[in-house]
């Protein structure tokens, strides 16, 4: 069952918009609970996936990222390509 609010959130798969590839995405990057995703930046942690990796992964999984760090600081769920045009604005300045 996925989290309305954050703090229901106690594995990455409850968190809105995660699946097993991404829970196992996060988990390389050593964040194994929701509360770590708290303070993050989306951007960062999907750049340094790609350098961990050595793998150019899809930008939609940027988005994913930036969807589940604003849910765990207290944003509402909402779907990952609500943030697609944001990641866009942002993305050249990473």
């Amino acid at each position: 069952m996925k989290a309305k609010i954050a703090s229901e959130a106690q594995t990455l798969e409850q968190i809105p918009n995660i699946g097993i590839a991404v829970a196992e995405d996060l988990r390389k990057l050593g964040i194994i609970h929701p509360k770590q995703l708290i303070g993050k930046d989306g951007l960062k942690l999907y750049h340094k996936l790609n350098r961990l990796t050595g793998v150019r992964h899809d930008p939609c999984l940027a988005d994913t990222f930036m969807a589940v760090v604003d849910f765990m600081n207290g944003g509402k769920p909402r779907p990952w390509w609500e943030f697609t045009a944001k990641r866009k604005a942002l993305f050249l300045s990473y």
